[in-house]
């Protein structure tokens, strides 16, 4: 079986990720070809967009937000994900019991002896006036009936699990500030959401398609990838029956550990040289939390960059510094040092989210000096 190594691996994510070249698609296309964009940071879906697309406008993104055709919703990993509205309500119930056991694991002690049946029913019944709430004003609605677990409890349980809600606009739209106001994902559609199983199917051709649909989506977005992967990235139990039911559409490989890893067949797979430009990714980014093993875009020494909101750097393809926005300069910080090439392409590139994110009356960037 051949041997895909870091560099092979990496190279195959930038194209996956449209980071390898900026693309031409809409933007609607993109958040749908990328499973989505975490965003419980509301403007770095933008900064992540426009890293990867040609001639990006952030209005295009606000615009869908308002217009329904994306969406604010809890998903993978029991993260907020900006993902399209066909997506949010082919992917949501498929998503319910991950959701449900995560939100609990949160709050066991808190929700010990609560009925969640009968909560997620209380909270319906809450919102079936169309009204959008915050999470608080949600939790105080029921807190009459199940006063002991505390309104985070509850509103987490709830907005994060129980009910399928979306995050209104403002919140999320372009440089917008606006608390999280809720409604149900299905009366905001005004579609309702698809069950796992298709009522009139009675034999699928396997027993979990949306599944199915989601190994096939992932490895266009994130492959090649391990079921490790797979499972790390949206958080969902019981994928092995839906990976067995595609395998046969699929092809392998090994990385350098050993690991098997599945791909489409036609999937982008660069030649290891190609060159990589200077990317500045967003917190929480795809490219990296799209996988339990990072190490094909980051050090292991910077592995918790990744998870703690840092916004990254990529240079070769690899993380290889922060950075940081203030009074209309970006502020790169290495993690490495730098070739002289590396730092002015570092600082080109800077000058250029500068000027996106100032809307052209700043192009200040800057590099620091590398200190161990």
């Amino acid at each position: 079986m051949t041997v895909l190594d870091t560099r092979a691996l990496n190279r195959a994510t930038l194209a996956r990720q449209l980071l390898l070249d900026r693309a031409g698609l809409p933007v609607l296309d993109a958040v749908g070809h990328l499973c989505g964009l975490q965003a419980q940071e509301p403007q770095e879906p933008f900064i992540g967009l426009w890293s990867r697309l040609r001639a990006f406008a952030p209005s295009s993104l606000s615009d869908l937000l308002t217009e329904r055709h994306v969406v604010r919703t809890h998903l993978m990993r029991r993260t907020v994900h900006l993902v399209t509205a066909d997506d949010a309500l082919a992917w949501r119930a498929r998503h319910d019991a991950m959701l449900r056991q995560r939100a609990q694991g949160a709050y066991r002690r808190e929700l010990a002896g609560v009925d969640l049946d009968e909560l997620a029913a209380a909270g319906r019944a809450v919102m079936a006036d169309g009204e959008p709430r915050s999470m608080p004003e949600l939790a105080r609605a029921v807190a009459g009936r199940w006063p002991e677990p505390g309104l985070r409890a509850l509103g987490e349980m709830l907005v994060a699990a129980l009910v399928p809600m979306v995050q209104l606009p403002p919140r999320g739209l372009w440089r917008t500030r606006a608390g999280a106001r809720y409604v149900p994902l299905a009366t905001w559609l005004g579609r309702d959401i698809d069950p796992p199983i298709a009522p009139n199917d009675t034999t699928p051709a396997t027993p979990d398609p949306v599944g199915a649909a989601l190994v096939r989506r992932y490895l266009a977005a994130y492959g090649p990838a391990a079921s490790a992967d797979l499972r790390a990235w949206c958080g969902l139990a019981g994928l092995p029956a839906a990976i067995a039911a595609v395998r046969e559409e699929l092809v392998t490989f090994r990385d350098e550990r050993g690991r098997e890893l599945l791909d489409l067949p036609d999937a982008p797979r660069p030649d290891p040289g190609t060159p990589a430009p200077v990317r500045f990714l967003p917190a929480f980014d795809n490219a990296i939390l799209g996988y339990q093993d990072r190490g094909r875009i980051i050090d292991d020494a910077h592995r918790g960059l990744s998870v703690a909101g840092a916004r990254v750097v990529l240079v070769d393809g690899r993380v290889a510094a922060t950075w940081t926005v203030e009074d209309g300069t970006v502020t790169a910080t290495p993690l490495r040092r730098f070739s002289r090439a590396e730092r002015t392409a570092v600082t080109e590139e800077g000058q250029t989210l500068a000027a996106f994110l100032s809307d052209g009356e700043s192009d200040r960037a800057q590099v620091t000096a590398f200190s161990v």
